[in-house]
């Protein structure tokens, strides 16, 4: 077995792969020609962030069976181009939290006692002890956007501090949150009493420019902001502009909108802190994820064991060959799902009926809770999503029946929150192309791939003229359209594919036109 190791692994991690007899080949960084023509002859490729595997790099690898990922984030590798190869993806989801959160503790302690401003002014020569008077963090409120696995460490330090808590999660339980201490609420809730905000959630749709001039308005006079999650959640120059205002006493970004970031306006600020994507960066946090990646690597390719798969349930190989094109379905019927209901999730409910229905069905059932809790957690695989799920006080149910409905398989997939019900169903054409065939009482044939743009509709004339309109004037290309209505002159949901994300403003606008009842850009 031979591995190609391409960004920094620890000398730990690469000992445990020379140990299990594997020949291991470092070449960090190598240009996107010159790893195409090395992977040809790897069984396993090891990353961090740096290497790209795109699906260019993937089409010239014969015989690659792994890519490791020393870390969380996956958006460097092509999970659609490796799941279609067979190729196995696995992550370190736990390795970095500590880290993550004591970086952002680190940085909120920073922005309340001017750490940075008052060092750089003593070292330039200037004793300007009145200048940087300081504020407690006891008593004042915390108000952390997503209490996932790094939220809920930041909690933790945070009532140490004596911080009031409170938090932004619709995808967690009441009951879980209040064994943290932690007290729920809505997001405008969360920017009024808030002192400090942090932010722990994915880059999603819905979570792009989440902090911008409309959001920052609502908040306390004086509030401070740090952002250790993704670049893009907070809207740079929203957030220069009330700085410069004084509307926020202080922000601190370990993540920028485009990076490496050199130069912003945001650097000129006294009272903005900077750091360049350091959250999950420490030398305990890179011999953990080194050393569990490497271990993971020598499981599968010697053993077949899988941890922290994140594109491929732990099966039999001549099952999962079989299953393949449904696990696919499965997650994209759960991640299009997780992303149209709303409310706080109390229940996941999978049907299968027709032939899907003589198989396992574990596996499929793990595919689409691990979907529905993408656009949430970015650490969500194979092995955690049903404890995740368990974790927030969600509910996993599944029914089956061999009878065929209009479809020789078909999956179904609803969604219970506190404000509703919510469900989409979805089959294979061809036995291998996935197709969503209802949303909704809604039926239609939509193909679920990449951005989608999913809206409901009073059944009149000229409402997708006006919103084709309106995407092409803001450069937005149509690549599909796929339409279904309940009768003549009712309520229709019509599906887009569009080749890029749709602006903020622009799907504002479209929710704004008359005969909308709902428009929601979605990433499958």
């Amino acid at each position: 077995m031979r591995v190609l190791v391409t960004d920094n692994l620890s000398s730990r991690g690469l000992q445990i792969l020379k140990e299990a007899g594997f020949e291991v080949s470092v070449k960090e960084k190598p240009s996107p020609e010159e790893l195409k023509r090395l992977i040809a002859d790897y069984d396993a490729l090891i990353v961090r962030s740096s290497t790209k595997v795109t699906s260019e790099v993937l089409q010239a690898a014969r015989g690659l069976k792994g890519i490791g990922r020393a870390g969380v984030g996956v958006d460097n590798i092509d999970l659609e181009a490796a799941t279609a190869k067979g190729i196995v993806v696995m992550n370190t989801p736990g390795g970095n939290t500590v880290t993550a959160a004591e970086h952002t503790f680190s940085l909120l302690l920073a922005l309340a006692k001017h750490i940075p401003e008052a060092s750089a002014s003593l070292k330039a020569g200037r004793w300007a002890k009145d200048k940087f008077v300081s504020v407690e963090v006891a008593g004042k409120t915390l108000g952390i956007i997503g209490l996932g696995r790094i939220g809920t460490e930041v909690a933790r330090r945070a009532k140490g501090l004596l911080m009031r808590v409170i938090a932004y999660d619709p995808f967690i339980s009441q009951e879980a949150a209040a064994a943290l201490g932690v007290e729920l609420c809505d997001l405008p809730d969360l920017y009024r009493r808030s002192d400090f905000i942090t932010i722990h959630t994915p880059l999603t749709p819905e979570t792009t420019r989440l902090i911008d001039r409309e959001t920052i308005a609502q908040m306390k006079d004086g509030v401070r902001i740090i952002n250790c999650a993704r670049g893009g959640i907070v809207d740079e120059e929203a957030l220069y502009e009330a700085m410069k205002s004084g509307k926020i006493a202080g922000a601190a970004l370990d993540v920028f909108e485009k990076e490496p970031c050199t130069y912003t306006p945001l650097f000129q600020l006294e009272t903005f802190i900077g750091t360049p994507h350091l959250a999950g960066t420490s030398q305990e946090a890179r011999e953990s994820v080194s050393t569990e990646i490497a271990t993971q690597i020598v499981d599968y390719l010697q053993r077949g064991i899988l941890r922290n798969a994140v594109n491929a349930p732990s099966i039999e190989p001549e099952l999962l060959k079989k299953l393949q094109p449904y696990l696919i379905l499965a997650e994209k019927l759960g991640r299009l799902e997780s992303q149209l209901s709303e409310g706080r999730m109390e229940e996941i409910r999978i049907d299968y009926r027709g032939e899907i229905a003589n198989y396992d069905l574990k596996p499929l059932t793990v595919a689409v809770v691990k979907g529905v809790m993408d656009p949430i957690r970015e650490d969500v695989n194979y092995v955690n999503a049903l404890p995740l799920a368990k974790i927030r006080g969600i509910r996993v149910v599944e029914t089956k029946s061999t009878e065929e409905a209009d479809y020789a398989s078909l999956i179904t997939v609803r969604i219970k929150t506190d404000k509703g019900v919510s469900e989409v169903a979805g089959t294979l054409f061809g036995r291998r192309e996935p197709r969503v065939v209802r949303i909704d009482e809604f039926p239609l044939e939509a193909v679920p791939e990449g951005y989608l743009l999913v809206f409901s509709n009073l059944d009149v004339p000229g409402v997708i003229g006006r919103i084709g309109t309106l995407l092409g004037q803001n450069q937005v290309n149509i690549a599909g359209m796929h339409l279904g209505r309940e009768r003549q002159g009712g309520r229709a949901v019509s599906v887009l594919n569009v080749d890029a994300p749709i602006p903020l403003p622009v799907l504002e606008e479209i929710r704004k036109m008359p005969n909308l009842v709902y428009a929601k850009l979605v990433n499958v």
